[in-house]
């Protein structure tokens, strides 16, 4: 469901050069902010990098990009 949102003049002109270096459009900018600004408000101890890794390697096992871990002993 789409939602219209009034927001300060400077806080967009802000998203449109975050947005330009992140190839995202203006409100996907805006939805990925506001991602991670929930999760971390839902997890204070958690790192800006930390949270970016964590959807970083969701992403990964959602598209197939990652593989089995297998233990080795310390004798191989």
């Amino acid at each position: 469901m789409a939602t219209s949102v009034r927001l300060d003049d400077a806080f967009v002109e802000d998203v449109k050069i975050y947005s330009e270096v992140s190839s995202r459009s203006v409100p996907k900018q805006i939805e990925h902010w506001a991602k991670i600004g929930k999760i971390a408000e839902e997890n204070p101890e958690l790192s800006y990098a930390f949270i970016k890794d964590a959807l970083l390697a969701r992403e990964e096992m959602t598209a197939g990009k990652v593989t089995r871990y297998v233990r080795r002993s310390s004798k191989d």
